[in-house]
């Protein structure tokens, strides 16, 4: 019965924990950057968090499976419009590096936790870092995208 709770309410504490705990730590962690008018918060979590979903659970399958190294990670990133309301119809791609290295990019995914939309995508962090995460972000219509830059230091 505590599994099958835990793994309902996962979705919903990412979705929480990226809305309101991020939102709340912003400015002690640098998890978060306003840029042309977009709120832009970033998480990341150990990717074997995903992996102990039930094997039908759609949270074990999103971006493909989840990666078996014990060094990869989960990016998850929301974003708001200058209302408050969160933007669910952007193009999202992500470059991880670590400081001097060229790093990997991928397109993060549109992902559906509860009633929220968020974009992730999974990650290799070996090291402590520090790492750069660079988003680039298309809202629909824009002529340009925005670009959101991180720095992150693994613990």
């Amino acid at each position: 019965m505590l599994k099958q709770f835990l793994q309902k309410t996962f979705g919903v504490l990412v979705a929480v924990g990226l809305l309101f705990v991020g939102a709340a730590f912003a400015a002690e962690t640098g998890r978060h950057l306003r840029v042309d008018d977009v709120d832009v918060y970033y998480g990341i979590l150990p990717a074997q968090v995903a992996g102990k979903h039930d094997p039908a659970h759609e949270e074990r399958t999103m971006h493909g499976r989840v990666p078996r190294g014990s060094k990869d990670s989960h990016l998850i990133v929301a974003l708001f419009g200058k209302d408050g309301v969160r933007i669910t119809d952007a193009e999202v791609s992500a470059t991880v590096a670590e400081l001097g290295m060229s790093g990997a990019r991928k397109t993060l995914e549109p992902m559906r936790i509860e009633d929220t939309i968020s974009f992730g995508n999974y990650f290799a962090i070996y090291g402590s870092g520090p790492y750069r995460i660079t988003l680039e972000i298309r809202l629909p219509g824009a002529r340009r995208s925005t670009e959101a830059v991180f720095e992150y230091q693994a613990r």
